[in-house]
């Protein structure tokens, strides 16, 4: 008699982190059969419910509902949780309390290899989530602060620190990452950006612009009265606006 092979779905709303996983779940656990892959947290509840999976591999910052909230919300016979988050050792130390296996973004295949050995082992109690929602709920203002930006292309991700960014800047549906190396493009717009980047290192100064101010040069005022950032190892200008030049006033 064929022995049954465990199943798991993955849920993640970002492709490149999800196709990681996927591999690094391939390579480590043939056996494992993903049986459905999910973009937020709706659809990954619609997954557990219809295919009933062993595991589930939940990103916990996904649109609607949190993965989290998707745990919450089974009932008896739910899958065993892995969270994937990008959250900081702040909010690492949550998991840890609650008894949650957890994996940091950006994924080692170490860790990885870690969360894979401690689910082949038998079952144990189930976790009270409830209070991990608190916990969490403790620690979002360090959650919530971005160390790194991933700015992906096909089956490749850049992962650039959030120390070499010089500035982001809307561009048609993308948001340009500039570093002094160059340039990569994102899908997160400004807005959504601003909310998770610390506010006494990155300044809104357009309507379209984020500059990191520690590579903020100079300031210029043009003919016109208009202020203009000079960049720190970069030979162009950023403009500000006049809704925001009152940042720039005692510099």
């Amino acid at each position: 008699m064929a022995t049954q092979h465990p199943t798991a779905i993955l849920a993640d709303d970002e492709a490149a982190p999800l196709a990681d996983l996927r591999r690094g779940l391939h390579e480590l656990w043939p056996e494992l059969k993903v049986v459905g892959e999910a973009a937020h947290g709706a659809q990954a509840l619609e997954l557990i419910e219809a295919l009933q999976p062993d595991i589930a591999f939940l990103d916990i910052k996904m649109p609607g509902m949190s993965g989290v909230e998707v745990a919450r919300r089974l009932s008896g016979g739910a899958p065993r949780i892995i969270f994937v988050t990008a959250f900081d050792q702040y909010a690492v130390e949550a998991f840890e309390r609650g008894a949650i296996d957890y994996l940091l973004k950006p994924v080692a295949r170490d860790r990885l290899a870690q969360t894979v050995a401690r689910l082949r082992q038998p079952v144990g109690n189930r976790p009270d989530l409830t209070a991990l929602q608190t916990l969490l709920t403790q620690f979002t203002p360090f959650a919530q602060r971005l160390s790194w930006i991933r700015a992906g292309s096909g089956e490749t991700v850049r992962l650039i620190h959030i120390d070499e960014i010089v500035y982001f800047q809307s561009k048609d549906k993308y948001t340009t990452v500039r570093t002094t190396q160059g340039e990569a493009l994102i899908r997160t717009p400004l807005n959504e950006l601003e909310g998770q980047l610390d506010p006494d290192r990155f300044w809104r100064i357009h309507r379209g612009a984020l500059v990191n101010v520690t590579f903020i040069d100079r300031v210029q005022r043009g003919f016109s009265g208009k202020l203009s950032l000079k960049l720190r190892d970069l030979s162009e200008t950023l403009e500000v606006s006049r809704a925001h030049a009152h940042l720039f006033r005692q510099m």
